[in-house]
């Protein structure tokens, strides 16, 4: 240390109080890395790596990006998932002794970014913070760019399984534990695996203990207590809210004051998905290409505003368990679908319409410059409009919507009164304040104008004084102004001309009279810049004060926005209002899957109905072959009941929804190799959690249960997993179970709730033609050969398939041939033959009945035979 230059020093200095960042220096108009740093910046940002004398033997590793350009190559670090640290220069160069003072002015993270350059428009930006105790979690996130944050807690059974749900629904971009929790890597491994693009962050123990976050809430909200936030009872919520404020003023070095009151919440209020759940419904992004387009998301979004699609993303992540808040949310789609006109003239109002909450979150931080203000300006202008609008409907959610929103005439006035129609990007410019706002800005703007005029009338005496008519007065930031004179002309200068700068075809001269003009504008000049940025600051903080109000009316606007967008769709796709209630019964009648239907926009989708309750029409086993359009249907249910609890109308002719808690998915195969598991582990895990999470409000999804293992195994367990769901003394679940096992469908009228459906298929010859339309009865086959004729094997596969198929189906009725004519099952097994599932009982009460002999059997033997027969019937049910 000893041995390094003095500004090496102080680079080693910030760097170790911030060893888990990059740290940019500043040095003049570069940031610069060194040593670790520099070699990595170097290789993600793709720039060159140099080198710097140090004081050490070797010369220091060394890159650097200029400081007008740094954003950018922060952002691209901050994607990759890396810490910046902002070593600034905090004093004047001129006025330093020594080496200038440096100092970390902000840490930015994944989860503290507020520039708009490093943020997605329609998403939000959260970082989570969670505390773990034993057996119970808490967990605080927040949007730092637009203000919003939250907390809740999770207790008893299954709490970490629902802790991951929750993680996975929120999406942190950077998750906080404690080091103690980081410890166990099991948790951290867990998280990441979720969050694949999460970081995580270890932080200090101390800043997650209950009584210092209490006391970092009150302070932070001044608050006498947390009975005001709801917090009182929440210890947990109350540790995990502490570290994450503290946390953000670490990073940010100030008070983050324009945060919401946070929100208490419990997780019961919304529907539970699991990622296999999200993942499988294509709820925002579609499983093959992870893109947008092919989603929920991409169908139900019309939205007009930033907030707005934040929102309805939120949305469709949390669809809603209440009844009467979800009726709220139709009534309110209703009256805005009914109105064309009025829907077209918000939706015209709130193209106008700024992100309000990014904009507020910039000006209460301190980031934002002078169109932020205009663009506010220009945003809460349209409010009296809207509010105007909107007293023409009734509905609760539209009326509340109305009174949330506020006219700010105040804060118009306050930026009407100051910044300039259209300012300058840069505070550091000046043009930014209006001249009649300020006495001193008209006076010096009036003393640049006239120096200006002389600078004019300069020139022109001097052409007439000296004879040199390409005589011109220029100006620079280095040299200031300058009277240039081609050297054709030389001979004319004046003697009084001083040479300030020699070109190769002209010289550039001074004289006292001009140098008194630039002393004048240049004076005027600097003291504008420096009053401009002052007065703009404190117009900023002004505005700042009503943070709140126009938080509140942005979340009103973002609202509007999604209730718009649901109205349009529902409009043009010819969806339907559904009725959801507290009970059981699923009906939908003509039911159309959202996106299938609108990716399929030159051909005509085949609705289908459905029926589900908790008695008669709980369980339906679904058969059919591959393509047919099993998984589809089982999808498009899945989505017709998540888009009515989250409000909107859904693609069919009527639709009653009872309220769904959980939807639960197992559709599709796929390994887990990071995991180690197989296919079929995968598919047992997951359908594990289903049968120790799901309940009877539940919707469960079964794809090809059992298929991964052998025929009988799979078989075997695909009838154990129906009859345990659809027992109401085990689970009792709605279920919709498609299979290629056709055997299952002889369990209609064994089990109570189980109805059979199956997807039609005509036949033509060898080929066949699906008719995508779903009807009762089951399967006789699965066309298999056919199928894969339809996708184009090869004719010589297919024929061979043929020939094999018609030799095991002979081979199969040989051997049910022989097991019946002997008339006992236990010869089959004898032979290692395969027993039919279903009629296995039966035969052994045929095997009982042939043992009696009946011409010398007593009436009190009979009686006894039956009475055991009996009791074997009994079993078999």
């Amino acid at each position: 240390m000893e041995h390094l230059t003095p500004m090496m020093k102080q680079y080693i200095e910030q760097k170790n109080q911030h060893p888990d960042c990059i740290l940019f220096f500043r040095l003049g108009d570069f940031y610069e890395m060194f040593f670790e740093d520099a070699v990595l910046a170097a290789r993600e940002l793709e720039i060159a790596l140099t080198g710097r004398d140090c004081g050490l033997e070797d010369r220091a590793p060394m890159c650097g990006v200029p400081y007008h350009a740094a954003d950018n190559y922060i952002s691209k670090l901050i994607d990759k998932g890396y810490k910046v640290a902002i070593c600034e220069q905090v004093e004047d160069p001129a006025a330093a002794k020594g080496i200038v003072k440096r100092e970390v002015i902000k840490i930015i993270t994944p989860g503290t970014v507020i520039d708009p350059a490093m943020l997605k428009e329609k998403e939000n930006n959260y970082i989570l913070a969670a505390l773990f105790h034993e057996d119970c979690i808490g967990i605080s996130y927040a949007d730092i760019s637009t203000g919003d944050s939250r907390t809740t807690e999770f207790m008893g059974v299954s709490v970490f399984s629902n802790f991951l749900n929750e993680v996975v629904k929120i999406n942190p971009r950077e998750v906080i534990i404690n080091q103690d929790t980081y410890s166990d890597k099991s948790i951290a491994a867990e998280i990441s695996n979720l969050c694949g693009r999460a970081y995580i962050t270890k932080f200090d123990p101390w800043a997650f203990k209950t009584d210092y976050g209490a006391q970092t809430l009150k302070n932070h909200y001044q608050l006498l207590s947390l009975e005001g936030l709801g917090l009182q009872d929440h210890p947990f919520s109350i540790g995990a809210s502490g570290a994450l404020l503290t946390y953000l003023e670490q990073t940010h070095k100030k008070s983050i004051h324009h945060l919401h009151k946070i929100q208490y919440y419990h997780t019961e209020d919304f529907m539970v998905l699991d990622k296999t759940t999200r993942k499988n419904l294509e709820l925002t992004e579609t499983m093959r290409d992870r893109d947008r387009k092919g989603s929920l998301l991409w169908v139900l979004d019309k939205t007009n505003t930033a907030m707005g699609a934040r929102l309805l993303k939120q949305w469709i992540e949390e669809p809603l368990t209440k009844s009467i808040d979800i009726q709220h949310r139709l009534e309110a789609v209703d009256g805005l679908k009914a109105d064309l006109l009025v829907r077209e003239e918000l939706k015209e109002q709130l193209r106008e319409t700024y992100d309000l909450e990014r904009l507020v979150g910039r000006i209460s931080y301190g980031n934002a410059n002078g169109r932020d203000l205009i663009w506010l300006k220009s945003s809460l202008s349209r409010m009296p409009c809207i509010k105007n609008l909107l007293g023409a409907f009734s509905s609760k959610a539209l009326m509340e919507i109305n009174d949330h929103l506020d006219n700010h005439r105040e804060v118009i006035q306050i930026i009407e009164d100051a910044i300039v129609e259209d300012p300058p990007i840069s505070l550091k410019d000046g043009g930014i304040i209006k001249e009649t706002y300020h006495p001193e800005i008209f006076s010096l703007r009036e003393a640049i104008t006239k120096g200006k005029s002389w600078i004019v009338n300069l020139e022109n005496e001097e052409r007439q004084k000296t004879g040199i008519k390409s005589l011109k007065i220029g100006y620079n930031k280095v040299f200031g102004y300058y009277i240039e004179i081609t050297k054709s002309n030389l001979n004319l200068v004046p003697s009084h001309y001083i040479r300030k700068q020699t070109l190769a075809n002209a010289e550039r001269y001074i004289t006292p009279e001009l140098k008194e003009i630039e002393s004048k504008i240049l004076g005027a000049e600097e003291r504008i810049t420096e009053l401009e940025y002052q007065i703009f600051t404190e117009v900023r903080e002004k505005v700042s004060m009503f943070t709140e109000s126009v938080q509140k009316t942005a979340k009103a606007i973002a609202a509007l926005d999604v209730y718009i967008s649901f109205a349009d769709v529902s409009d043009r796709q010819n969806y339907t209002k559904p009725v959801v209630n507290e009970g059981h019964l699923i009906h939908i009648q003509s039911g159309r899957h959202p996106v299938v239907e609108k990716m399929m926009s030159e051909s005509y989708f085949i609705p289908n109905d459905t029926l589900l309750d908790c008695k008669d029409n709980r369980f339906t086993i679904l058969t059919g072959p591959n393509m047919a359009g099993k998984s589809t249907y089982m999808r498009q249910v899945a989505l017709i009941v998540l888009m009515a609890q989250i409000g909107c109308f859904v693609p069919a002719e009527r639709a009653v929804i009872g309220i769904t808690d959980r939807i639960f998915t197992r559709v599709g195969a796929s390994d887990d190799l990071a995991q180690g598991q197989s296919t079929f582990m995968v598919e047992m895990s997951e359908l594990a959690n289903i049968i120790h999470t799901a309940t009877s409000k539940s919707l469960i999804l079964l794809d090809e249960i059992g298929r991964g293992t052998s025929t009988y195994d799979g078989l075997s367990i695909a009838w154990a997993v129906v009859e345990y769901i659809s027992s109401v003394k085990h689970l009792g679940a709605r279920t919709l179970f498609a299979t290629h096992y056709h055997e299952l469908t002889e369990l209609e009228g064994l089990l109570e709730g189980v109805k059979n459906y199956c997807i039609a298929v005509k036949e033509k010859g060898d080929d066949i033609i699906f008719l995508r339309k779903i009807i009762r009865g089951g399967a006789d086959q699965s066309y298999g050969i056919q199928v894969a004729k339809l996708a184009g094997v090869s004719e010589k596969i297919v024929n061979r398939a043929k020939e094999i198929l018609h030799q095991l189906e002979a081979n199969d009725i040989n051997k049910r041939q022989k097991v019946s004519s002997v008339g006992e099952a236990e010869i089959a097994m004898a032979k290692d033959e395969q027993l039919d599932l279903f009629h296995y009982h039966s035969d052994k009460i045929i095997s009982e009945l042939l043992k009696i002999d009946v011409l010398n059997t007593t009436p009190l033997e009979a009686m006894n035979h039956l009475y055991r027969l009996f009791n074997m019937a009994k079993d078999c049910r």
